[in-house]
């Protein structure tokens, strides 16, 4: 490839679309970002607009080409990584949706979870598709959205055209990846990382299942094709009389957090990372090998590159962790997460206050969809700094309990663990992150790594980087960070941490 060429990749998260530009050497030479609306219809209910985020996706590739003086046609790839499990449906003749798309967070449906958990479906569903049943996949949000969305958006359709219209093939359903590479090529694709995060995708047989199809009432001719993560066949091109004015091959995809493990390189068995984001997630591979967990951990397809077997992975997912530090902000107790490092430097403990942040409920490995962020310990000598601190350390706290059932499921003792995200520039928390945990924390360089995941992906898929050899040479750590407090009172606190679990758990019963 010529010098003066470069990967781009679409980073569709929770709370914003960032657009990245990559050289050879995984250096970032363009970045851009925008944020969009959170909608809360109703308590434990999140929304986005998927207009809105193709607006904004559409903004930021042009402003990032526009600022680093980068022309649309030196994009030699795009990839895209995305906000996991958020469903969407539209409608392919208008391009619109019938209905905001559900968030990954969106809680409207455990009840249902809960019903599949009374007709003893819960081992059936996780035998199949490797996830624990939850609120937080995708099929109970497709089943919802078939019943329930507002027909006002679809247009010449009556409301009870809407599951017709879909048994007849006549809307399309999708993760955000789908939706954005429909508006980018026109076709209805996904990866399977992102087809595993559905709860609808037999993670063995790689194919759409008929008997979960058949339980949710989701139509397979409404699902995308499922294609590899690094696809040589590309899943399609910009138009040239499009918005970027240039054909580009749209050629990897990845889920986000299977973009990070890609992006930090994790290409052997036992390789491990955890994202810091808006939650976090902790994701080891685990080979060609589909482990069984037995401590509340999800199976995953981590990648899958063309012509080659599916790596699998372990998955730790923790619902709320950079929210909690939001969550700060919106409650006025920090001005920005900046200021958080020095809040809890300026007291020696929490004095015995404990944050469990489950303000969606409880994912790995405690699967509580009914726990509440609760705070416990409080005296009247409690401050502010003591509440940001044990917040951090929830954090922790957090990754430590997925940690300990990744290792038990695995048989694999982590040498050490990367990180990567937003969080982890807080050098405060990766030290307390090592004391907690017990391991070396390594830092990269480049700590955006999943949008670089999803340039890896689509690059390799068009010989931009001709082997993964030259991505592992990339990975440079920025700082190490090695455990440094007393074992004996690490262990003290943290098993102090599941008491303060025990009084979150179970609490919306009325939800």
């Amino acid at each position: 490839m010529a010098d003066n060429s470069y990967v781009g990749a679409i980073d569709q998260g929770t709370t914003g679309t960032r657009f990245m530009v990559f050289d050879h050497r995984g250096q970032v030479v363009a970045n851009a970002y925008e944020k969009h609306e959170q909608v809360y219809p109703e308590p434990g209910w999140v929304e986005h607009d998927p207009l809105e985020i193709w607006e904004n996706t559409k903004l930021v590739v042009t402003q990032a080409l526009a600022d680093a003086g980068i022309e649309a046609d030196q994009l030699a790839a795009i990839g895209i990584t995305n906000q996991r499990e958020t469903t969407v449906i539209w409608d392919p003749e208008t391009g619109k949706p019938i209905h905001n798309a559900l968030v990954w967070q969106d809680r409207r449906t455990t009840d249902r979870v809960e019903q599949l958990e009374a007709e003893g479906k819960i081992e059936w569903i996780r035998e199949k598709t490797g996830l624990e049943p939850d609120a937080y996949f995708s099929a109970t949000k497709a089943e919802w959205l078939l019943e329930n969305a507002d027909p006002i958006k679809m247009e010449r359709a009556r409301p009870q055209d809407i599951r017709d219209r879909a048994e007849d093939g006549e809307l399309r359903m999708g993760t955000i990846d789908s939706w954005l590479i429909y508006k980018l090529t026109g076709n209805h694709v996904t990866d399977v990382t992102n087809a595993s995060r559905t709860m609808l995708y037999n993670i063995r047989d790689l194919e759409w299942d008929d008997e979960l199809l058949d339980e949710f009432g989701v139509p397979e001719s409404l699902l995308p094709e499922v294609r590899p993560s690094s696809d040589d066949e590309t899943y399609g091109t910009t138009d040239r009389k499009g918005f970027l004015g240039a054909e580009v091959p749209v050629s990897g995809a990845l889920g986000d957090q299977q973009a990070a493990l890609f992006g930090q390189t994790c290409f052997d068995e036992g390789d491990a990372k955890n994202t810091y984001g808006t939650g976090s997630f902790f994701l080891m591979n685990t080979g060609e090998e589909a482990v069984t967990s037995d401590h509340g951990l999800l199976t995953t397809i981590g990648f899958q590159r063309s012509g080659e077997a599916v790596q699998y992975a372990l998955e730790g997912s923790i619902f709320i962790t950079g929210a909690a530090i939001e969550w700060l902000e919106d409650v006025e107790l920090i001005d920005s997460p900046a200021e958080t490092a020095e809040l809890a430097r300026s007291v020696d403990s929490t004095d015995g206050v404990y944050v469990v942040p489950a303000f969606t409920g409880l994912g790995a490995p405690h699967w509580d969809g009914r726990a509440r962020g609760t705070i416990v310990g409080m005296t009247r000598g409690t401050r502010r700094e003591h509440i940001v601190r044990a917040t951090l350390e929830a954090i922790a706290y957090q990754t430590r309990d997925v940690a300990e059932a990744m290792e038990a499921d695995s048989g694999i003792e982590m040498g050490r663990l990367r990180v990567d995200g937003g969080a982890v520039k807080n050098n405060f928390l990766c030290q307390l992150q090592s004391d907690i945990i017990e391991t070396d924390i390594v830092r990269p360089e480049v700590d955006e790594t999943t949008a670089l995941g999803a340039a890896y992906a689509a690059g390799l898929a068009v010989d931009y980087w001709e082997t993964i050899d030259e991505l592992r040479d990339n990975w440079q750590i920025d700082r190490e960070f090695s455990p440094s407090a007393d074992t004996a009172q690490m262990d003290r606190k943290y098993d102090r941490w599941h008491d303060a679990v025990d009084r979150a758990r179970d609490w919306a019963q009325d939800e």
